[in-house]
């Protein structure tokens, strides 16, 4: 790290100590609102599921390898966006008018009801309502030491860096090499602002992101 780079250097040891209440108190939150949320939205759950089932050939659900707290592994839920085997017939993140997703696919992934499976996810103790996003192995790989001070917190269904790179996937459709676009440049911004987040972490600012996620769904929807 060069000197201005140390400057802004976080002590994440002492963080995590600092952070024990607010991290208990976030875990009762994820608990108990995962849990009437998926109550309540069982009924909606079923009509997207036979939507995706009826739109294309393939399952219902998504599930793939992600990343988690302390580095482990873990089975990630989504409602299926692409086609079969999407991942075998291009990259691993995608991008704006990708020819693999399907036409459901595109309304939930606009409205991001695609995420909410993720609220099992959430009761199960893998995830958060908020956090870093959880990344495939492959990328994480590449992180150095010190960015891998983001895996010290569960990722979670939205974060403060979901907002902010709201219209990734146009930008990365824009881009001659996507991927690249998205390693050297996107992805090192977006650990940035989750170790933002983890010094502020508290419940009362994962309802203000989660209202903040929200706002921003309705305005890309009234695009």
């Amino acid at each position: 790290m060069t000197e201005n780079e140390n400057a802004g250097v976080v002590d994440f040891d002492a963080l995590m100590k600092k952070k024990k209440a607010a991290l208990f108190f976030k875990r009762c939150f994820d608990v108990t609102a995962s849990f009437f949320g998926i109550l309540f939205l069982l009924i909606p759950f079923a009509a997207v599921a036979v939507a995706v089932k009826c739109s294309s050939r393939g399952p219902v659900f998504f599930r793939q390898i992600r990343v988690g707290k302390n580095g482990r592994e873990f089975r990630i839920y989504k409602f299926r966006t692409m086609v079969a085997d999407a991942e075998k017939k291009g990259m691993q993140i995608t991008v704006g008018g990708d020819s693999r997703v399907t036409g459901i696919g595109r309304v939930l992934r606009k409205t991001k009801v695609d995420e909410l499976p993720q609220l099992f996810n959430v009761f199960a103790g893998q995830m958060s309502f908020v956090g870093p996003r959880p990344e495939v192995p492959h990328y994480v790989d590449m992180y150095s030491d010190y960015q891998k001070n983001v895996l010290r917190i569960k990722p979670g269904i939205t974060e403060l860096a979901s907002i902010v790179y709201r219209d990734e996937n146009d930008v990365l459709a824009k881009s001659e090499d996507p991927e690249r676009t998205y390693i050297e440049e996107i992805m090192p911004e977006k650990i940035k602002l989750n170790m933002q987040y983890m010094q502020k972490m508290n419940v009362f600012y994962d309802i203000y992101l989660i209202f903040r996620t929200f706002a921003a769904v309705l305005k890309r929807g009234e695009k």
